[in-house]
C-alpha cells in the first residue's frame, strides 16, 4: 500500500502501478505540446521581428513595431483574458503554479501566453508550459475516468514534462517540484515517481525533435563560454555581491509591479495591458536610442544572454539593466500572462557582467552566479537555481558551482529575510510593539 496524504485511504500497489505506467504514457503527449507551443512561439516571433520588417525594407525592427507589436500584443491577451475561460492563465505576479490547468482553460492559456511572448512582453515561457502540460494530464485523468486525487497525480506528471523540457531534464523537473512542494510532507512521495517518469519519457521526446521548430530555443547551454578552470577568491566576493544586488532588484521590483497592477481598477484589464504594451515599446525604444538594443530589452532574455555576457561597455550594460528592470515590472503588473523566472535571471547575468567589464572574471562565471542569483532571488527555490545554474554552463563550468552556491545563498537569504521583516511588520499594531489597543 502506498500513502498519499495525511487522513487519506493508502493507494494500492497495483493502483499506483498504474499511474506510474500512466505517468510515462503521459510524458509523450505532454512534451509534444511543450514542442508546438515553443514552435509556434519561436515562429510567430520570427515572423514578427525579422520576416515582416524585412518585408517593409527594414534590415531591423523599425520603431513603429517597436512599440506597435507589444501593444498589439497587449490586445490580444486582453480578449483571451476577457473572452476565454481561464483568465489567460495564472498571474506571474503571484510566482509558479503547479495546480492542475483545468482542460476548457488550454485555449486561454495558450492565446495570452504566445501574444505575450511572441510581442516582446518580459516574462518568460515557465508558467505557460507548466500549465499546458498540466492540462494534458487533466486530459489523460479524465479520458481514464480517474479519481480527484489520481487526477491530481497526472496533472502533475504533466507539469513534470513540461519543465523537464524547460529546465534541462527530469533531475531539475524533480528538484523543481519537491523544493516547491515541499508542504505536502508524505503526499509529496505519491507524485513524485510518476512525475519523475513522466519528466524522463518527456524529456527523452523533446530532444527526439532536435532543432525543429524551434523548440530548443529556451537554451540548456549558453554556446561558446571559455572554461573556467580552479576556484578564484575574488570571485567569491563577486558572487555573494551578484546575489545580493539580485535580490535587491527583486524586492524593488515587486511593489511596482504591484503598484501597477492596482491601476486595472481605474483602466480596466484591456486599458491597462495596453498601456502597459506601449510602455515596454517605449522603454525598448529608449534603450536603442541609448546605443543598446531593443530587442535585448523586449522579451524574456534568454536570447539574449550571450551578447550580453560579452557586452564590453558598462554604460550599455546599465541602460538594458534599467530599462529590463521598468519593463519587467510593467509586464508582470499590467497582466501580461508568462513566467517570471527568465526575466529575473537576466537580470542576475546583467549585474555580474558588471564585473566581467570592471574587474575582468569569466564570463562562464557571470552566467553561472548571475542565473543562480536571478533564479533564487525570483522563485525561491535554492536547489533548483544552482542545478539550473550548472546546466547552463555546461561542462566547460562545473568549477563555478561553489560562486555559485554562494550567489544563490546570498539572494535567497536577502529576499526571505526581507519578507520575513515585512511579514512581521504588518502583524504588529499600530505604534509598534507594546502600542496595541
Amino acid at each position: 500500500m502506498v500513502s498519499s496524504e495525511p487522513g487519506a485511504a493508502p493507494v494500492s500497489a497495483r493502483v499506483y502501478l498504474r499511474l506510474v505506467l500512466l505517468g510515462a504514457a503521459l510524458g509523450i503527449p505532454a512534451a509534444v505540446v511543450a514542442a508546438l507551443f515553443y514552435a509556434s512561439a519561436h515562429y510567430l516571433q520570427h515572423w514578427l521581428w525579422e520576416d515582416l520588417p524585412d518585408a517593409l525594407g527594414y534590415a531591423s525592427p523599425p520603431w513603429f513595431l517597436v512599440v506597435g507589436l507589444p501593444v498589439a500584443g497587449a490586445l490580444v491577451v486582453a480578449l483571451a483574458r476577457l473572452l476565454l475561460p481561464g483568465d489567460g492563465g495564472h498571474s506571474p505576479l503571484e510566482g509558479i503554479s503547479m495546480k492542475p490547468t483545468p482542460v476548457g482553460h488550454g485555449p486561454g492559456v495558450a492565446l495570452a501566453a504566445l501574444a505575450s511572448l511572441a510581442c516582446g512582453a518580459v516574462v518568460g515561457p515557465e508558467a505557460p508550459v507548466i500549465a499546458l502540460g498540466s492540462l494534458v494530464g487533466v486530459a489523460a485523468a479524465r479520458f481514464a475516468a480517474l479519481d480527484a486525487r489520481e487526477t491530481a497525480v497526472l496533472g502533475s506528471a504533466g507539469s513534470f514534462s513540461a519543465i523537464s523540457t524547460l529546465f534541462g531534464g527530469p533531475v531539475v523537473a524533480g528538484v523543481f517540484v519537491v523544493e516547491g512542494a515541499s508542504g505536502l510532507g508524505p503526499a509529496l512521495q505519491f507524485v513524485l515517481v510518476p512525475g519523475l517518469v513522466a519528466a524522463a519519457v518527456g524529456f527523452l521526446v523533446f530532444v527526439g525533435f532536435g532543432d525543429w521548430g524551434g523548440v530548443d530555443t529556451p537554451g540548456l547551454v549558453v554556446p561558446d563560454l571559455p572554461p573556467y578552470d580552479g576556484v578564484h577568491v575574488g570571485d567569491l566576493g563577486v558572487a555573494i555581491t551578484v546575489g545580493l544586488l539580485a535580490a535587491v532588484l527583486v524586492v524593488a521590483m515587486r511593489p511596482l509591479a504591484l503598484r501597477v497592477d492596482g491601476l486595472a481598477a481605474r483602466l480596466g484589464v484591456a486599458g491597462l495591458l495596453l498601456a502597459g504594451g506601449l510602455t515596454v515599446g517605449l522603454l525598448a525604444l529608449a534603450a536603442d536610442a541609448l546605443g543598446a538594443d531593443s530587442q535585448d530589452v523586449l522579451f524574456s532574455g534568454q536570447a539574449s544572454i550571450p551578447a550580453l555576457v560579452t557586452e564590453d561597455s558598462t554604460s550599455i550594460i546599465l541602460v538594458l539593466l534599467v530599462a529590463k528592470f521598468l519593463a519587467y515590472a510593467v509586464s508582470l503588473g499590467v497582466g501580461f500572462r508568462g513566467g517570471p523566472i527568465f526575466p529575473a535571471i537576466f537580470l542576475g547575468i546583467a549585474l555580474a557582467s558588471l564585473a566581467v567589464v570592471w574587474f575582468d572574471v569569466s564570463p562562464t562565471l557571470a552566467v553561472a552566479v548571475g542565473t543562480a542569483a536571478g533564479m533564487a532571488a525570483q522563485s525561491r527555490l535554492l536547489v533548483t537555481s544552482l542545478f539550473f545554474a550548472t546546466i547552463l554552463v555546461g561542462s566547460q563550468g562545473l568549477d563555478t558551482v561553489p560562486a555559485a552556491v554562494l550567489a544563490a545563498v546570498a539572494a535567497w537569504l536577502a529576499v526571505t529575510g526581507y519578507e520575513r521583516r515585512a511579514r512581521a511588520g504588518e502583524s504588529e499594531p499600530p505604534g509598534g510593539p507594546g502600542h496595541g489597543p
